[in-house]
């Protein structure tokens, strides 16, 4: 009966032994995975932005340089989201309304070339909604003086 008993201790301690191996290798693995959570969220989430996410834009011609001194400064800010102009357009077009986004339609329908080229594509919604540069300079004797008036 002695023997018994000892055996099954015996067998006890063994099982314990191997019980306690396999809970330490599963604690391991859980904290691999606990680290390797956080290292997921820390890229899904991004750390806060210092520049605020830029407001819709409707085609409200004196809104356009704000508007866009907001994109460029968000996209600058955030460089490794916008890497190509496609990004970079694609960005500016989510973010149109209203009279600005029934203006894009036709680019995207036709898949113009300028949906890849952020240049052209600030240019032409420049030009479209009332943004010239070279007169924003001058004064009005200027302009009439240049275009004859």
């Amino acid at each position: 009966m002695v023997d018994e008993l000892v055996l099954l201790l015996h067998a006890l301690l063994v099982r314990h032994r191997a019980l306690s191996l396999e809970n330490s290798q599963l604690m391991e693995q859980l904290r691999l995975l606990v680290c390797e959570r956080a290292t997921l969220l820390r890229q899904v989430r991004p750390p806060s932005c210092p520049v605020p996410f830029p407001e819709t834009f409707n085609g409200e011609s004196s809104r356009l340089p704000e508007f866009i001194v907001q994109t460029t400064s968000y996209m600058l800010v955030n460089e490794n989201r916008f890497c190509n102009d496609a990004m970079k357009v694609a960005f500016l077009i989510s973010l149109l309304t209203g009279e600005a986004e029934e203006w894009v339609v036709p680019y995207i329908e036709m898949d113009s070339p300028i949906l890849s080229d952020y240049q052209a594509f600030l240019e032409e919604l420049k030009q479209c909604f009332g943004w010239d540069e070279e007169e924003e300079g001058e004064g009005e004797g200027e302009e009439e003086e240049e275009y004859g008036y």
